[in-house]
């Protein structure tokens, strides 16, 4: 594509300058792209960090994805009469998007590039879009070539979102829909199915050729890794070449269990946790669960366990680290770029989508958290990156939050953005030393 044709000078020099300079040199070099807003965008954000919102109201946000020449889009939840997918353009160098058009006709949530295509996901099929010259539009929006078909569409946990590695594999992840494969879905009573027949085509995650058209799950689809409740957050992390992912762990202890876990336990059990992938991997599903007082993996009481016993866990690979639970994790994506400090570098970033499974104690979540990495493990616990998305101080159930992050995506310049499921909201983040300077 024709890099020039839309930037402004003056963007392009930002642009050198972010390639060839620190981000002290940076903050210098003052422009109305790396101008924040003046509340940030309603946003808290850690140390030097600024933001501003690139564009709003879009529909409901999911995942995004940027092109190499600052084309962001955005897969949106539902598909509206404008379309399921929305481009946004920034055309006068400010980083605002002033350029806005939709295309297809589904909605869904995965969304990424991958050899200069785009590829969106429904909750059955992923796509892949194809552009020529400088198009924000693909050519084939009305028609794009369908990579893989044939997942099963459920009622909960029906998200087929996906990664790339760097050897021409996809990684797609295929939600189990139940809670803890019981015969009848979160009932009080019903006992579990042993061996858990969901794990044949759900609960992990399926490897396909990146390029290969006409793929379907079954007659194609290799399970990778398997156990995995649901995993909405995951990325491809080039520093060891593993895909890395966030599980949405189990709900209702204290609901379907209330002689063995009070309200307060089941809020706070089990663990979000975040797995390194390898080829035959079992993460435990639905037989274990991650008990954060504990700081180890139990026996799911479906399956017997008394809250101390494991034997159902053994053989499964454990968790790189855990979060707190029902933080609902979104999105993942490890940071390669320049714009951010060097202690960026190889961070992974966490969209926490906030959860209803909190009650009676208050909700949790909503904020976008940074794990220090290094050599395939994070090196620290989890800082904020980015909070405020709520809007409110309490929120004791999910419909009170004005924004609850979703999707994240970074930048050919290193900047990050960052999209909201609620009314679809664009925030991009970006790193700024001297703070007086830039809010001038």
């Amino acid at each position: 594509m024709n890099y020039t044709h839309y930037l402004s000078t003056a963007l392009i020099a930002v642009m050198l300058v972010a390639a060839c300079s620190s981000p002290t040199e940076q903050s210098e070099e003052i422009t109305p792209y790396f101008t924040a807003d003046e509340d940030n965008g309603g946003l808290n954000l850690g140390p030097g960090l600024q933001a501003y919102v690139v564009a709003e109201d879009l529909g409901r946000g999911r995942h995004l994805a940027v092109n190499e020449n600052g084309d962001i889009y955005m897969n949106l939840r539902e598909a509206t009469e404008e379309g399921g997918i929305v481009a946004l353009r920034d055309t006068d160098g400010d980083g605002r998007a002033d350029d806005i058009q939709y295309f297809g006709d589904f909605g869904g949530t995965g969304m990424a590039f991958y050899e200069d295509h785009l590829y969106a996901s429904n909750d059955s099929t992923v796509f892949r879009f194809t552009f020529s010259g400088d198009n924000l539009v693909p050519d084939n929006a009305a028609a794009p070539d369908t990579i893989v078909s044939g997942f099963p569409v459920q009622t909960s946990h029906a998200v087929k979102p996906f990664t790339f590695d760097d050897q021409g594999y996809m990684y797609v992840n295929v939600g189990a829909p139940s809670n803890a494969c019981q015969e009848q879905d979160r009932t009080q009573g019903s006992p579990a199915m042993d061996p858990c027949p969901l794990l044949e085509r759900h609960g992990g995650i399926w490897r396909f050729d990146a390029e290969e058209t006409g793929q379907t799950q079954l007659e194609d689809g290799y399970r990778f890794s398997t156990g995995i409740r649901n995993a909405v957050a995951l990325d491809y992390n080039s520093a060891d070449g593993h895909v890395y992912v966030v599980q949405h762990g189990r709900d209702m202890l204290h609901g379907l269990f209330p002689d063995m876990y009070t309200e307060e336990e089941s809020a706070e059990q089990p663990a979000e946790e975040m797995f390194r992938l390898s080829d035959g991997a079992n993460f435990g599903w639905p037989y274990c669960y991650y008990d954060p007082s504990q700081d180890k993996r139990v026996t799911a009481p479906e399956y017997g366990g008394d809250r101390e016993q494991a034997e159902r866990c053994e053989g499964t690979e454990g968790p790189v680290m855990t979060f707190p639970a029902h933080w609902a994790p979104n999105d993942l994506l490890f940071y390669t770029g320049d714009q951010l400090p060097e202690s960026y570098k190889g961070t992974a970033l966490v969209a926490f989508h906030g959860s209803w499974n909190r009650a009676p104690l208050e909700q949790k979540g909503y904020f976008v958290a940074a794990v220090p990495f290094e050599n395939g493990a994070p090196t620290g616990t989890h800082e904020t990156f980015a909070e405020g998305f709520a809007g409110v101080e309490t929120i004791e159930a999910p419909s009170d939050a004005e924004h609850r992050p979703t999707g994240l995506a970074q930048a050919p310049d290193g900047t990050v953005l960052i999209s909201d499921s609620v009314s679809g909201k664009i925030w991009r983040v970006f790193y700024q030393e001297d703070e007086a300077v830039a809010m001038k």
